[in-house]
């Protein structure tokens, strides 16, 4: 069973947590202990990123941790590289995050064929058109067994949401907002009412909000609405003050217990 669905289907009543930082930054050779350091500390699965030069549906931090890992050399080539050299020593899902013109360019099949050598569960494309997804992405993600994760907004029409709970697996990315991502301090009645309104909806798949989490309100509420949670931006950012994915992980606890 792929790891993603195992994580799912026996997590019980635990909500997960699952942590984004983007692939070569804050310097090129980390990718393996900061992926090592989460998973000791108790993260459930991880979103590796893929750096990308033009981010659309990143905010500033994200933005700036993709241009620093192509400052210092990052390509997929490379990330599959260091990933296949700790596919042993990792046990939790691994999900790549990245945009569609770096996987076109690296090719779909050789892509996918190295998430699989290299341990890796799961894709999440941003700027993925889902007419694309069901006609190219997704044929070859089902040969080689790779969850294609899709996201919703609070844009999403009813229908669109029902026809991807439909035509993906894994989980659905409940983005917690139209905006870019970047913490925020708290959900207000509109995003409450939207977290509402997708749980009324009694999907097939499993769901995990992402985008604006950085504190106990945020975090809380996303996993009274949702099978857990999803952080990037807050944890991009002490991984880059501390240089040290222990110690900014210290700092993320902090910050989630407030």
């Amino acid at each position: 069973m792929n790891k993603i669905n195992a994580l799912f289907a026996n997590k019980g009543d635990k909500k997960l947590l699952s942590l984004y930082f983007c692939s070569g930054c804050p310097q090129l050779e980390c990718t393996g202990n900061v992926i090592k350091a989460m998973e000791r500390r108790g993260i459930d699965f991880i979103e590796v990123g893929i750096p990308f030069s033009d981010p659309m549906a990143d905010g500033p931090v994200i933005q700036d941790a993709a241009t620093t890992a192509l400052r210092n050399g990052m390509s997929v080539k490379l990330l599959f590289s260091q990933l296949k050299a700790i596919k042993g020593e990792v046990s939790i899902p691994l999900i790549l995050m990245g945009y569609l013109n770096p996987i076109m360019n690296f090719g779909y099949e050789s892509f996918f064929q190295n998430c699989v050598d290299s341990g890796v569960s799961g894709v999440i494309i941003p700027d993925l058109p889902f007419k694309d997804y069901l006609d190219e992405i997704k044929p070859v993600a089902d040969k080689y067994d790779i969850r294609v994760i899709m996201l919703i907004t609070p844009e999403t029409s009813e229908e669109r949401i029902r026809f991807i709970d439909d035509h993906t697996d894994g989980f659905i990315y409940m983005v917690s907002s139209a905006a870019t991502t970047g913490a925020q301090k708290s959900f207000d009645e509109n995003k409450q009412e939207y977290f509402r309104r997708i749980n009324a909806m009694n999907l097939r798949n499993p769901r995990m909000i992402g985008f604006g989490i950085s504190n106990k309100q945020t975090l809380e509420s996303a996993q009274a609405n949702a099978a857990g949670a999803i952080i990037g931006s807050k944890f991009v950012t002490l991984l880059k003050e501390s240089q040290n994915a222990d110690e900014a992980l210290d700092k993320l606890f902090d910050a989630l217990s407030k």
